[in-house]
């Protein structure tokens, strides 16, 4: 694990923000075998194979968890939003979260990377 990507989760000021950026990034270093981190743009972004597979971003209202490679793919439209090559949840203080259901969903879009 990439320290820069430690030192940023560490960095959030809100309690909420750091526990579901820290269970997205388990997430991804679980979902996706040989992926790597780094921070770009200010924000944690993970790569398979040099290739973007998701990205953690943390705003003033909530944690915003974008999945790329996402066309194709079955996607709750009442959670996600974006283009069909990537797709994005916004989650908010106290909102539960279906880890599982995301864990599918960015295997199926990082199995082509």
């Amino acid at each position: 694990m990439n320290q820069e990507v430690t030192d940023y989760i560490a960095a959030i000021s809100d309690t909420w923000k750091v526990e579901v950026s820290g269970r997205l990034r388990e997430l991804v270093h679980g979902t996706i075998p040989d992926v790597s981190e780094r921070l770009q743009y200010k924000k944690p972004h993970f790569l398979k194979n040099g290739k973007y597979a998701a990205v953690i971003s943390v705003a003033k209202s909530a944690v915003s968890f974008t999945i790329f490679n996402a066309d194709g793919l079955d996607w709750p439209e009442a959670l996600f939003e974006g283009p069909p090559e990537r797709k994005t949840i916004k989650i908010s203080s106290g909102q539960q979260v279906d880890y599982d259901t995301l864990g599918s969903l960015l295997k199926q879009a990082s199995g082509g990377l």
